[in-house]
């Protein structure tokens, strides 16, 4: 088995597990832009102790290079936990994150992401350079 086999995709208007990439379809070389990716856009994703993402992971692969970089790793650490039992923690966190990158190539954006009941989760995008 590769790994590429564990990452499941569907699209993300029907499935809420499915990471959403939200940037500009085109950049300008090697000038910042925001990447904003998160979970449950159309449909909501739980986040509660029981049934939470737990990560996101955001990668790029430039055009005409073999291999992808790590743009980012951003971990959900608080899911309500608390001694009193489950959700009736005082902190929760959300399943979406905002990072800014740069890019001389225009390449695929690529996002991962972990829900602690279902699995690995992946979507891609496209980014042109002018």
């Amino acid at each position: 088995m590769q790994v590429g086999e564990l990452f499941q995709s569907a699209d993300w208007k029907s499935e809420k597990h499915v990471p959403v990439i939200e940037c500009p379809d085109s950049v300008a070389a090697d000038e910042l832009f925001e990447v904003k990716v998160s979970l449950g856009k159309e449909i909501a994703h739980p986040n509660t102790t029981e049934h939470h993402i737990r990560w996101i992971r955001l990668y790029f692969k430039p055009e005409g290079e073999k291999f992808a970089v790590e743009v980012g790793s951003f971990e959900f650490c608080a899911h309500a936990e608390a001694a009193a039992g489950p959700n009736e923690g005082s902190v929760t966190t959300h399943h979406a994150v905002t990072c800014a990158m740069k890019t001389k190539k225009a390449g695929t954006l690529v996002a991962s992401a972990y829900c602690n009941i279902h699995g690995l989760w992946e979507s891609s995008k496209e980014i042109k350079v002018s």
